[in-house]
């Protein structure tokens, strides 16, 4: 290959100034007697009287390589070894050369990394020697098929060769074929100025078929007796063997598997890892910092020096401050455990009335100036024209919906314009103004079972949702005087799961039974024929009159009555248009992240993917002039839905009929449950935009935005309008959007453009949009329909409880290298499903009973069940993985990887 002449020259972090200081003799000496005194040379003197493996040094490495003596028995010899950078022995001389830098060939690490990829990992490794490792790892060679079960004991018989580094040949031959080298690397580990060590073999063994590697982290450091000269603390073991006519170079990439054991950020990768992906990233991090000499002729040293600096560049991206596990000072970092949270935490109380919230208007106020000035940027208004659709296409999706669900009292004008109007407000005054507030699927839920309670119970719906608001009001303001959003810490990935699940399963169940109901209405005939032989118009409506004679009083009542044809074909096209509008959205977001076109054009087509989509089925629909389906209900102008019930203002004491006073009291239980949904999204969305991962500089408002956020829709009900929440995957599309990215190979985030007015523009543009009258009318349902099933569907990904369901029929072989699957036994994982599950079913059953009310107030029960299982029903460590928030944050999507996955609660 071209790239095998390249030099690849890996740097890893500075080397500590007072372990320096300790070596500034070491390139004059001409012998070292032991490694052991090597390593006490670099502890400062007022160290001394402690153990030696107190140390200030940051790393170091040894390699033996095999030599023959006179009677060609084969020994080890000590040729190199790092203390903080390469030092070469010289066995004629019999000295330690001078510290330089490393330098790995680019096709050695190439090898590496493709060995990494297919090689046998082991975590946490509980032997406590050498000669139980070595067995450890040639059985689990043997299990994998890495080796043949009759090389097991040739391989184990060479992992235990000893070695020295004396140039005196011992009684150490090794047979015909077998060359065995040892590099060792010792890393201090944090703060604690302790050694570790790492052992790294790599030889050839002719009787192996081809080239296998095995890594081990051992579960606790551990000195093992004859496997290196000085006694330090074994961490990792990693072994290369394979017959020596295969293209692996294995000096040279034992090289570089020591060179990256000694690289700090690596080094602590390692020992964080839970499969062998996380490795192989690791070592792309290594790799993105390295640089490539081109193959050409230096002709002097300073033709070099150019390299310093940009080596410089590339260490201070990769270690940054912020990193509580490198730190670029030369003083060794010291992490600080405070009790309680930092001054600066958005959900520390105070012990004060409503201080919780005037410390998010001290906090965020104060940039007020820049949320205006900040805006002022190209980007701001792609954002703008982005979002813009993102905030539509859901208000018009649920706005129809809505307006099915409760008989027109709501539909899309009163959705949109509430929308607009406390998007605007928000905007304005929030702490957060990156969140994007919108209807949802959980509050159309909730929209659903308290318009069934009303019509069951003779309740006027409209004035019962006034009365919701006014206790919405009076509840958001105690929770915020006593700061109750610290509450949001208690929400686990485990509630979340279920939830999200349940409202998914919800949207895909909807889906369908509208469907069913439109078959039902319109069923499919053999044929037509009978429609040519009647004078029937079947586009229209039949208007049946009934007379009734009155012969008391001899009046005469017409009573009128509008019957809907079935009419032909209207099933099948309604599913047409319901499965093609799902097909198409859900495949341009897959092409999203997919690898045709460059990058900004395949997600400027994925993000406007549902717009696409109900654009293409209305021009469909259009187009088939011949079949009916039902449109869009959209009133003209600024008029309600429903103008013969209702108007813009609800009188709270009945509009039709009395309101019975009891009810005013009794709607404090459906204001509860409905805060309860507010209060879940928006305050988990607020949490995944603050993120210190996001790089969010003015901070965000817990206290002040519940309030602001549910003060406005518990006022909104006066005027018919639905409440809103944080919207979870438009607020984090949005703060996406606004977010500015590094030039380079890999970006990283520079800064978040915190402003607030894109919000305020977007839901300006939503409200001119009920102008959009003759268009929106255009619209099929099934259209909607469409959409509402690729909500559920998608809303399914990247949640791990549905992850989990699906492992429950797959075979344990192809289970995934996740932790919740590799560090948890599978039984355990499954009674972990199990019990999700039974939840589940439960929320399901009271969903659809007519207690449908108390479904939060159900939901808000897994909170303390999750705490009863903590230390019960499964240890801490097996929570940790299976109730972990391990979502990553992602800016720019890879192939393959979808940027919503991140969100847990559903859309």
């Amino acid at each position: 290959m071209a790239g095998a002449n390249q030099a690849f020259l890996p740097f890893w972090g500075q080397s500590f100034v007072t372990a320096l200081a300790c070596l500034q003799q070491l390139a004059e000496t001409l012998t070292l007697p032991t490694t052991e005194q090597r390593v006490r040379d670099r502890i400062p003197e007022g160290d001394r009287g402690r153990h030696w493996t107190r140390t200030c040094s940051q790393a170091y490495m040894e390699p033996d390589k095999i030599t023959k003596d006179q009677n060609q028995q084969g020994y080890w010899q000590g040729t190199g070894q790092w203390v903080d950078y390469k030092e070469t022995y010289d066995p004629k001389a019999g000295t330690w050369g001078s510290s330089h830098i490393s330098y790995l060939t680019f096709k050695t690490v190439i090898q590496l990394r493709h060995t990494m990829n297919t090689g046998v990992m082991i975590f946490d490794c509980e032997e406590q020697s050498f000669p139980g490792i070595a067995e450890k790892m040639v059985s689990e060679m043997v299990k994998k098929k890495e080796i043949r079960p009759g090389d097991q004991e040739g391989v184990l018989k060479s992992l235990l060769q000893n070695h020295s580094q004396s140039p005196d040949p011992e009684n150490q031959a090794l047979r015909e074929g077998v060359g065995m080298q040892m590099f060792s690397v010792k890393e201090r580990r944090d703060a604690s100025d302790i050694v570790e060590a790492s052992m790294v073999l790599v030889g050839t063994l002719n009787f192996l078929e081809r080239p296998t590697i095995v890594f081990v982290r051992l579960k606790e450091a551990v000195v093992l007796e004859s496997a290196l000269e000085a006694p330090v603390p074994v961490r990792f073991v990693f072994v290369l063997v394979g017959p020596d006519k295969s293209d692996m170079e294995y000096h040279e990439t034992g090289h570089a598997m020591a060179a990256l054991m000694a690289d700090k950020v690596f080094n602590q990768a390692a020992l964080k890892a839970q499969s062998g992906h996380e490795l192989t990233d690791a070592m792309a991090s290594f790799m993105d910092c390295s640089i490539v000499i081109p193959p050409t002729e230096i002709q002097n040293e300073a033709m070099l020096s150019s390299i310093i600096s940009f080596q410089q560049k590339l260490l201070q991206d990769r270690l940054r401050p912020s990193d509580p596990i490198v730190c670029l000072d030369v003083k060794p970092c010291k992490i600080s455990k405070v009790s309680g949270p930092p001054p600066d935490d958005p959900l520390a109380r105070t012990g004060r009335p409503f201080g919780g919230m005037i410390q998010d208007i001290k906090r965020r106020y104060q940039y007020y100036k820049s949320d205006i000035t900040d805006a002022l940027n190209v980007q701001v208004l792609a954002a703008v024209i982005f979002i813009y659709f993102a905030a539509l296409s859901p208000a018009i999706t649920f706005g129809g919906l809505l307006a099915d669900k409760v008989d027109d009292m709501m539909g899309v004008p009163e959705l949109l314009i509430s929308t607009s109007i406390q998007g605007i407000i928000f905007c304005i005054f929030a702490a957060q103004p990156v969140l994007v507030i919108g209807f949802s699927g959980p509050l159309l839920v909730f929209e659903e079972a308290f318009y069934a309670f009303c019509q069951s119970q003779g309740i006027e719906y409209i004035v019962g949702r006034v009365w919701v608001g006014v206790w919405l009001v009076v509840i958001v303001v105690i929770i915020v005087a006593f700061e109750g959003s610290f509450l949001v810490q208690f929400i686990s990935r485990f509630t979340q799961e279920i939830f999200s699940i349940l409202i998914s399963l919800i949207f895909i169940y909807e889906t369908f039974a509208k469907l069913g109901r439109i078959f039902k209405a319109h069923p499919l005939v053999l044929n037509y024929d009978h429609l040519n032989t009647t004078l029937q118009n079947p586009w229209h409506p039949l208007l049946n009159e009934e007379h009734i004679y009155d012969n008391a009083t001899g009046n005469s009542t017409v009573h009128k009555t509008t019957v809907n044809p079935a009419y032909p074909n209207t099933a099948l096209l309604s599913m047409c248009l319901m499965f093609g509008c799902f097909l198409i959205a859900y495949f341009l977001r897959q092409f999203k992240n997919g690898t045709f076109l460059p990058g900004k054009i395949r997600r400027l087509i994925g993000d406007f993917g549902v717009p696409i989509a109900i654009f293409l089925m209305i021009v469909v629909d259009y187009n088939i002039e011949d079949t009916y389906t039902q449109k869009l209900i959209v009133p003209k102008g600024l008029t309600v839905s429903n103008p013969a019930q209702r108007g813009w203002i609800i009188n709270p004491f009945g509009e039709h009929k009395s309101f019975p006073i009891w009810v005013m009291f009794a709607c404090c239980v459906p204001a509860l449950l409905v805060f309860i949904l507010i209060f879940l999204e928006s305050q988990i969305t607020t949490l995944i935009v603050s993120k210190p991962e996001r790089k969010m500089v003015k901070g965000s408002g817990f206290h002040f935005d519940l309030l602001l956020l549910v003060c406005m829709g518990g006022l909104s009900a006066i005027f018919g309008m639905p409440w809103l929440s944080a919207a979870t995957v438009r607020t984090v599309t949005h703060a996406n959007a606004l977010t500015v990215m590094s030039k380079g190979p890999k970006p990283v985030i520079e800064k978040v453009m915190e402003q607030r007015i894109s919000g305020i523009l977007v839901a300006l543009l939503v409200g001119l949009s009920v102008l959009m009258e003759p268009i929106l009318k255009l619209i099929p349902m099934a259209t909607l329909f469409g959409i509402f099933l690729y909500m559920g569907v998608t809303s399914l990904n990247g949640i791990q409880l549905w992850d989990r369901m699906q492992l429950l029929l797959i075979p344990k072989k192809y289970h995934p290298d996740e932790p919740y699957v590799t560090r948890v036994s599978t039984g355990r994982m499954h009674f972990y499903t199990a019990i999700q599950i039974v939840c589940l079913v439960i929320l399901w059953i009271v969903k659809s009973s007519p207690a449908s009310l108390a479904l939060p107030f159900v939901l808000i029960l897994t909170i303390p069940l999750r705490m009863f299982m903590t230390g019960r029903l499964f240890t801490e460590l097996e929570m940790k993985c299976l109730d972990a928030d391990d979502a990553k944050v992602t800016f720019e999507e890879e192939p393959g990887h979808d940027v919503y996955y991140e969100s847990q609660m559903p859309l």
